[in-house]
């Protein structure tokens, strides 16, 4: 497998009332194309300002971040605005969305940037809406919409310009459990369906057991890792991370 992201020895230093504070601290991992992991910590963790890092939104203050072997810190702000536009999509827990774009909207926006021509971004649009079980809620406003299917039209729009990294920040943290388990399994689909990379932010273990590796931090370190067994019901995973004390 090829490494679509890696960071090397990655710090975060943040300047608060004349304090430093160490968001990251010495970090170095490896993502391989096709991975589903799971960054998971309690807040306060690192895991948020780690993430901003992988999704080019941050820069770090000392260490190097590669995607795809090229460094990051070699590019300009409009290359790397490309690539997050271009080659990164993002879910946040919030969805992000439009308020006065419907979801069909939501998600050809994205497509614009990639510059394909109208009819070609409307069939694109509504393979992914239908991809995420939308497909009969394509032209409903997001407050006309439950916050499962804010977040299926955030995944649909994340995933619009075929994203060789896709990064989810607490994607299930605005859902009931239920709601949160179908995203979680969307997600996971998609991993085992279209071979998609995915790193994922959480404070959820439950969240995290649908994960292939789970990475552990504590004050802005990683503290542990574990390699995932994956079956119907994810309880094996799940199991494994509780007997880690995690």
């Amino acid at each position: 497998m090829n490494t679509i992201i890696e960071t090397n020895n990655v710090w975060k230093v943040f300047g608060m009332n004349g304090v430093a504070v160490e968001a990251v601290r010495g970090i170095s991992f490896a993502v391989q194309e096709g991975e589903f992991i799971a960054i998971v910590g309690p807040s306060g963790s690192g895991k948020s300002s780690l993430l901003h890092l992988l999704g080019v939104m941050d820069r770090p203050t000392r260490g190097e971040v590669y995607f795809q072997g090229k460094n990051l810190a070699k590019l300009g702000d409009g290359a790397r605005a490309d690539l997050r536009a271009r080659q990164i999509g993002f879910i946040f827990q919030t969805f992000n969305l439009l308020p006065a774009m419907s979801s069909f909207e939501n998600v050809e926006i994205a497509l614009r940037l990639g510059g394909l021509k109208k009819p070609e971004r409307q069939a694109r649009t509504r393979e992914l809406l239908q991809r995420v079980g939308l497909d009969g809620r394509l032209r409903h406003l997001p407050r006309h919409l439950s916050g499962g299917e804010r977040q299926r039209v955030a995944v649909a729009r994340a995933l619009a310009n075929s994203p060789k990294l896709l990064l989810a920040d607490e994607p299930t943290g605005n859902l009931d459990s239920k709601t949160g388990a179908g995203i979680l399994e969307l997600l996971r689909s998609i991993r085992d369906e279209d071979h998609q990379t995915v790193v994922m932010v959480t404070h959820d273990l439950r969240a995290a057991s649908y994960a292939d590796r789970v990475i552990m931090l504590r004050d802005g370190e990683i503290r542990g890792e574990s390699q995932l067994p994956h079956g119907q019901d994810n309880q094996a995973a799940l199991s494994q991370l509780l007997a880690l004390g995690w």
